[in-house]
């Protein structure tokens, strides 16, 4: 991982998954997607370049492991344990956003398990 900027926790962290996408991919592993094809069908269309960086970037924070799959070329991502303690940010975000924001997506109960 890159020399932090601050000891700051909260910058820290943003420094991994402070962009509008990281989320997003890690919203997706929690959601069952571990492949890059699925990835990019992802409602919100990232770029495969800013989606094959920020793979790399929960990879090397030790957020993702990159498996290969069907003794292929392929590889398949899967969250850590890590990686997978940030649900409950992720759910603490929608619960914000269905509170102030007009117009989201109310997840069911079991989102994101």
């Amino acid at each position: 991982m890159a020399e932090r900027r601050s000891e700051c926790p909260i910058a820290s962290s943003l420094d991994i998954l402070g962009d509008k996408w990281t989320l997003l991919v890690v919203r997706d592993l929690l959601d069952g997607k571990h492949r890059f094809s699925e990835f990019e069908r992802s409602p919100e269309h990232i770029p495969t370049n800013i989606l094959t960086e920020r793979l790399r970037r929960l990879e090397t924070a030790g957020l993702v492991e990159r498996r290969l799959t069907d003794g292929r070329a392929r590889h398949a991502y899967h969250l850590t344990d890590s990686g997978t303690e940030l649900r409950a940010v992720l759910l603490a975000i929608a619960a914000w956003g269905n509170e102030h924001l007009e117009d989201t997506w109310n997840p069911p109960p079991d989102y994101l398990r």
